[in-house]
């Protein structure tokens, strides 16, 4: 009876001391991820092919191009390639990108190097997902070749929170601007949501829905604006009662709130 007794004692202290136990734990992973600075090897696409050259270096490159050498370390991308805190990874570099360097060193002719700003696949071969995206039903015509990536990306940019500066576009309005400008022109009544940003209600790349909205109904316009429901399955938006309005459509569709991106009209956004 007593060995039974002792053994639920031990059995209950296991028990007390577990929450102890799991912040040991927590603690340690911690401790170990803020003191350790190496990370994993990076694993890279293999870099564009030319015939005939070889691999020079990122020193070799620099002799013409020092500027974009220079800031390229503190990149988006060449933060990324850092394999720790100072060092670039050793598989990456500007060959990573446009190729083996020998042959445009000798002749300085751009065909002997490859420039994503002619060739979207040097950017896609590493951008898998973004690839997809371009064959989506609705997508910006980068494999038509009626864009490139380097229309809103800038790969060697030093900030990536500056417009077209780095590989992040949440809130880098001013890209889609150069050539959506007729979107954000003066309007006197200004939909808010353009505040926010375009990304709130397009995707930049591509996807199943007209005009790359990330939803196709007005599920996308009842995100911001919010629905209350009254009686059994009334919709009142603000006063005024729209079940029949959803039950037909989006809310942009049927003459209703058709000037999104802002009216000179009505504040409700009517042409």
């Amino acid at each position: 009876m007593k060995t039974q007794t002792n053994r639920f004692r031990r059995t209950l202290s296991c028990f007390l001391n577990l929450p102890a136990l799991l912040c040991l734990a927590l603690a340690s992973a911690i401790l170990i991820s803020c003191t350790t600075t190496q990370r994993a090897p990076l694993t890279l696409a293999a870099p564009p092919q030319i015939p005939g050259a070889t691999f020079v270096g990122n020193k070799a490159c620099a002799e013409c191009h020092e500027k974009i050498h220079g800031d390229f370390p503190s990149s988006a991308h060449g933060r990324f390639y850092r394999d720790n805190d100072v060092h670039w990874a050793p598989a990456a570099g500007c060959e990573s990108c446009h190729g083996a360097g020998s042959k445009h060193i000798e002749t300085g002719l751009a065909a002997d190097i490859v420039n994503p700003l002619h060739d979207p696949l040097a950017c896609l071969k590493c951008h898998v997902s973004t690839h997809g995206e371009f064959t989506m039903p609705h997508h910006h015509r980068v494999l038509e070749g009626r864009m490139t990536c380097i229309d809103c990306h800038d790969p060697h940019g030093q900030d990536i929170h500056q417009p077209a500066g780095g590989l992040g576009l949440q809130q880098r309005d001013a890209v889609c601007i150069k050539c959506h400008a007729e979107q954000t022109a003066p309007h006197v009544f200004e939909h808010e949501a353009l505040r926010e940003g375009c990304m709130t209600c397009h995707k930049p790349h591509g996807g199943m829905n007209r005009g790359m909205l990330v939803q196709r109904d007005a599920n996308l316009c009842l995100r911001c604006h919010a629905q209350i429901q009254t009686g059994v399955g009334g919709v009142f938006i603000g006063k005024t009662d729209h079940t029949g309005f959803l039950r037909g459509g989006t809310c942009w569709s049927a003459g209703c709130h058709s000037a999104v991106h802002g009216s000179n009209f009505s504040p409700r956004l009517l042409y």
